[in-house]
């Protein structure tokens, strides 16, 4: 590939710190420059592909020294698969960076006065810890090198797998994704083996057309196995066939399950979901709970991990059994009833209304009778009369989505005024920005980061703020 003019090419020059989505940094004449699959400590040749007005975007086209940081990426997609952009980082030095991104996060972005942040709690399983996994079928498979125009096999232009970074319309196709347990590998090249063999139509994004759309695999530590299908249109022939081939094939399934979707999109939340054998859901548990995880269900996908999210928050809260505890974006009520044994009253508000009907099931389902559930956007819902008829909170634990809270719902929660606020979130930097609001009125007194997604860049993270006037006393 030939160079973009004014896009230069910087020798030798060492990379400095992990910065976001994935990406390392390099420094060149007070410039920052971007960089994807290297290792704070390499030293490489990059040419910069991307300018912006602060920042560069670049890659390493060769490499000088490598880092003490790195190692062997497991993964043989690793470079061209944009998921686990860590993985030829050590993992003690993953830890490493995303306590930095915690505390830089909070003290750069928010501003805010920090009591000392605990260590990260590292997952115990580095790979094999996803429970869901979504694949797409692409008649525009990405080719990692060219293909030769005498050889049939390599003309093959279908795909399963994941897309590529940046690239909407590109599938690489995955022959081994290390992220979730067996037979999570076997089950995908079965679906695209069979389909291949079989002159199914793999879906084209640019035209929103062809049969074979998306695959889902739930797994689940009781041994629960969900698989989900998604066609463009109903096939009467092709549809039961590929059905049928996977649950003769792997019969550890308890859960074959099919959507018709012509969206635009691949969401399909608001479709039905049609299930072909088993039952319609799978169960997980945790810690002596059980929760039903249908097809549309959010269950975090590091379980292992979530109970440490989870232990963390009821810690925070400080529970003693007499508290009224509100769970905003409760999602299934997964921490609802988690922390329901500690707590006199949980009351739970989620925007879904399909996740409420699934948090109300699993506390019906595990005997769990101190819980409420209500959905809508919780903006309206957390008015004063929702507050007279459910009781004031001693404390609000609040788990929003990236984005974070709407500054309306921040203040609102100011306006409750709650003894304790614990604050779990995805982003630290959106965190930041709303404990900046906070901060007028509560204290910081414990942060706590945990590593849910082991080989990448994320990080969770658990604050406890404590009213100003309580703290003090």
């Amino acid at each position: 590939m030939s160079r973009k003019r004014n896009h230069p090419l910087y020798e030798a020059v060492e990379i400095i710190d992990a910065g976001s989505e994935g990406k390392a940094v390099a420094r060149v004449d007070n410039m920052v420059i971007f960089v994807p699959f290297v290792v704070p400590g390499d030293v490489v040749d990059i040419q910069v592909v991307k300018k912006k007005k602060s920042f560069f975007e670049g890659r390493a086209v060769r490499i000088h020294k490598y880092s003490d940081k790195r190692v062997e990426p497991a993964c043989e997609h690793f470079g061209h698969c944009g998921g686990c952009r860590w993985q030829n980082m050590d993992y003690s030095d993953q830890l490493k960076y995303k306590q930095k991104q915690v505390s830089d996060n909070l003290e750069r972005i928010g501003g805010l006065e920090l009591p000392k942040i605990s260590p990260i709690l590292a997952s115990d399983n580095i790979y094999h810890y996803r429970n869901k996994l979504e694949y797409t079928f692409s008649n525009r498979k990405w080719f990692i090198e060219k293909p030769d125009p005498d050889n049939p096999e390599q003309q093959n232009r279908n795909a399963l797998g994941f897309h590529l970074p940046g690239m909407f319309d590109r599938i690489l196709d995955i022959e081994t994704c290390h992220l979730q347990k067996d037979p999570s590998n076997a089950i995908r090249l079965a679906a695209r083996d069979f389909a291949l063999k079989n002159d199914y139509e793999f879906y084209d994004v640019k035209k929103w057309d062809g049969y074979l759309r998306n695959l889902i695999i739930r797994t689940s530590s009781t041994g629960d196995l969900m698989v989900i299908l998604v066609f463009r249109y109903v096939d009467h022939f092709k549809g039961p066939a590929l059905l049928d081939h996977l649950a003769d094939s792997f019969p550890e399934i308890t859960s074959l399950m099919y959507v018709i979707s012509d969206k635009q999109n691949p969401d399909f939340s608001d479709l039905e979901v049609k299930l072909h054998k088993g039952q319609p859901y799978i169960i997980e548990e945790m810690e002596g709970l059980q929760f039903k995880v249908g097809p549309k269900s959010f269950f975090q996908t590091n379980p292992a991990q979530a109970l440490k999210l989870y232990q963390t928050a009821v810690e925070f809260a400080g529970l003693s059994g007499k508290e009224v505890v509100y769970d905003l974006y409760t999602g299934t009520g997964t921490i609802a009833a988690y922390i329901s044994r500690f707590a006199k009253k949980v009351v739970g508000i989620e925007y879904i209304e399909t996740a409420i009907e699934d948090a109300k099931e699993n506390a019906k389902l595990n005997g769990i009778t101190n819980t409420s559930f209500f959905a809508g956007n919780i903006l309206k819902v957390l008015d004063d009369d929702f507050i007279e008829a459910n009781g004031k909170p001693d404390v609000i634990i609040t788990d929003p989505p990236r984005s974070g809270m709407h500054e309306k719902v921040v203040k609102q929660i100011m306006k409750i005024s709650p003894e304790k606020i614990v604050y779990v979130s995805c982003n630290p930097a959106t965190q930041a920005r709303d404990l900046a609001i906070l901060a007028s009125e509560y204290k910081i007194v414990k942060v706590q980061p945990v590593d849910m997604f082991p080989q990448t860049h994320h990080v969770e993270n658990v604050v406890l703020l404590v009213k100003k006037e309580v703290s003090s006393q």
